[in-house]
């Protein structure tokens, strides 16, 4: 495999070190990190009481999302007629 040299602050060293597991080389750390996650990675990360509050905060700012989108609408259509 090909490698690369590059070069990072040694605040970002002392982090990757802090993130590195046993055995674990940085590629490999850097990999982890970076990697695509799939929705199921994050099943069960939340409580069902804050599941619930988020699922309830996000359907409010949909709501006024939508409405504030109508109201432009309507201005849109009323200064075009």
């Amino acid at each position: 495999m090909a490698t690369k040299t590059i070069s990072i602050t040694e605040d970002a060293y002392k982090r990757l070190l802090n993130l590195k597991k046993e055995n674990e080389s940085f590629s490999m750390i850097i990999g982890r990190i970076t990697g695509k996650r799939k929705i199921s990675d994050f099943r069960g990360i939340l409580s069902k009481k804050s599941a619930d509050e988020l699922e309830k905060a996000i359907r409010g700012n949909r709501k006024k999302r939508n409405k504030l989108h109508r109201a432009r609408i309507k201005k849109i259509n009323k200064a075009l007629e």
